[in-house]
């Protein structure tokens, strides 16, 4: 990828963008009536690690997607409270900020660090000591070492639990991307690896090369393609499944409504999705999910996040945020369930609203579904 700007979406705007998701926004229709302060106690696994069945993404600490500059001292003590109150998964990559993000997670994971899950990425074509973007995507074995040790110092830990290959590079095969995390694994600098938005052949290849622990793709109500053939790949091969973007990108918790217009730099203005000759169609999604709310006597955002759980057993999404209460919310998820009766009924109801638009510009669409070389 050569564009650094589409419609005035920054490729940095891009990541800021992209775990809105988590930022769950109190909604008329949802439960507003006090509740204890949950704690999340279920766990799942991600091919062999376990993590809590709701992670924490933190790719907004370091900057909003609104582009406002959150209070450092209060991202440390989200992520603490978030600890506290269950989640062991967190969601970083050297992208977002960009480095800054692993900056301010490791500092808020000092003294607990042995107690959580960080999960990291690689893959854009950044330099690692100043955080620049240059052209393209870069999986080059000997790039993809400088950026392990660059995260590990800013990260403030001696391994990786969980690396991913942030989006496929075409130039390089898959299985010298896998070659050298066996080498950076028997080193001990990581210890599982994963994929993110891959082609299907790339994802066979690579856990073929070395196993993979999880698959990381955009998956919500609102965006379901990980349904035509990857998770059903991530069943059959035992690889966990990590949804980013699981709360569409603030659509689900009922933030957008038909009068919703976006500032320049707010990727959604450049999703078709949420052009204003779609977004009538598409709100029937968030009408479902009022009336499920109240039903489950939940938020709109937690019968989403519910939903996801109920897929299948080695879903973990992972809804970002930047305020306390709304990461509450958020792991309160864990405590909906459905009886089999009422999840076949929400998901032909999921099912049957056809979502108008594209979900990403061109091209950034362009980086998903990709194959890797031939060897």
């Amino acid at each position: 990828m050569t564009d650094d700007t589409y419609n005035g979406v920054t490729r940095r705007s891009l990541f800021a963008a992209a775990t809105l998701a988590g930022l769950t926004i109190a909604t008329t229709g949802s439960a507003q009536t006090a509740a204890p302060i949950p704690i999340l106690t279920s766990r799942r696994k991600l091919g062999g690690l376990e993590v809590s069945s709701i992670g924490l993404g933190v790719q907004n600490i370091s900057r909003t997607y609104q582009t406002t500059i959150p209070t450092r001292s209060e991202m440390h003590r989200i992520i603490r409270t978030a600890h506290d109150r269950g989640v062991t998964l967190f969601d970083a990559a050297e992208a977002y900020g960009p480095l800054e993000v692993e900056r301010i997670l490791g500092e808020a994971t000092q003294g607990i660090r042995n107690e959580i899950v960080i999960a990291t990425k690689f893959g854009w074509n950044i330099d690692p000591e100043t955080g620049a973007f240059l052209p393209g995507l870069n999986s080059k074995p000997d790039h993809i070492r400088a950026s392990v040790e660059g995260m590990l110092q800013r990260l403030r830990t001696d391994r990786i639990d969980l690396l991913y290959q942030h989006r496929v590079d075409p130039e390089v095969p898959i299985e010298d991307v896998a070659g050298v995390i066996t080498d950076l694994m028997a080193e001990g600098k990581v210890l599982n690896w994963g994929l993110s938005e891959m082609g299907l052949g790339t994802l066979r290849r690579a856990h073929a090369a070395q196993p993979l622990a999880a698959v990381q793709s955009e998956y919500s109500m609102l965006w379901r393609g990980p349904e035509e053939g990857t998770l059903d790949i991530c069943a059959e091969l035992g690889i966990g499944f990590v949804p980013w973007s699981p709360l569409g990108v603030g659509f689900l918790t009922g933030a957008i409504d038909p009068a919703t217009r976006f500032a320049e730099g707010d990727i959604r203005g450049v999703e078709g999705r949420f052009a204003p000759e779609n977004l009538p169609a598409n709100l029937a999604l968030v009408g479902l999910l009022r009336e499920w709310a109240r039903r489950k006597d939940a938020t709109l955002g937690q019968i989403a996040l519910a939903w996801l759980l109920a897929q299948a057993p080695f879903i973990v999404p992972i809804p970002g945020t930047t305020q306390m209460p709304h990461m509450e919310e958020n792991i309160g998820a864990a405590n909906v369930r459905f009886t089999n009766a009422e999840l076949a009924e929400l998901n032909t109801a999921v099912r049957a609203i056809k979502i108008q638009g594209s979900r990403l510009p061109d091209w950034v669409a362009s980086l998903s579904g990709v194959e890797a070389a031939s060897r």
